[in-house]
């Protein structure tokens, strides 16, 4: 896929700040420190458009990227990171929620996990939660560099044990490092984009 115009059209810590439902989104979802903000700029191509962090929980709020006017791809607020108040988590919750829930145009959603460590609780309700919603049930695998070639399978078979993944084809190891199958994830957003059938 290639990009010409994109820009960060909205950041929304409130429903009412969403923008309109005129064209589709890609929505991106894991745990604080699974390297969201970096693989979503690998993804568009640019260094610095989503914010990265050595500390945890940098992304406060539902950042809207629209790209070229044909969709936007939605970077939601990390979940499960226990340095913040407890009232803090409970609205990054209820913001969270309130989109996966009530978002019309919202065509797929894609979920992070750390491919070193078995997925959490967390990780497992959420990834229930997408299924039960009807999306297909994609997993992005982050930091493949940091594991042995040879230890990938293990992984693999832990992230679907876990997450009771039907499908091993679901799953894409990802490295922000070499940028291990950036190409496949655009090839497959690209026919989710375009409403073709899944292979």
């Amino acid at each position: 896929m290639k990009f010409n115009k994109i820009e960060l059209e909205q950041v929304a810590g409130f429903k009412s700040q969403w923008p309109k439902e005129c064209i589709e989104e890609i929505a991106f979802v894991g745990r604080s420190n699974v390297g969201k903000s970096s693989f979503i700029n690998a993804f568009l191509g640019r260094k610095n458009l989503a914010k990265t962090s050595s500390k945890p929980g940098k992304t406060r709020t539902i950042n809207f990227y629209n790209i070229d006017n044909k969709f936007r791809l939605v970077d939601l607020p990390g979940y499960g990171y226990a340095k913040v108040s407890k009232k803090e988590k409970e609205k990054w919750d209820k913001l969270i929620n309130e989109y996966l829930h009530d978002r019309e145009n919202l065509k797929e959603v894609f979920l992070l996990v750390d491919i070193r460590h078995e997925p959490t609780d967390l990780d497992r309700q959420m990834y229930d939660w997408i299924i039960e919603s009807g999306f297909t049930g994609f997993i992005i695998a982050t930091k493949y560099d940091k594991i042995s070639k040879n230890q990938l399978q293990k992984h693999i078979k832990a992230i679907m044990n876990k997450l009771d993944v039907v499908d091993e084809g679901l799953i894409f190891a990802y490295s922000s490092e070499n940028k291990h199958n950036l190409g496949v994830i655009h090839e497959q957003i690209e026919v989710i984009i375009n409403n073709k059938d899944f292979i």
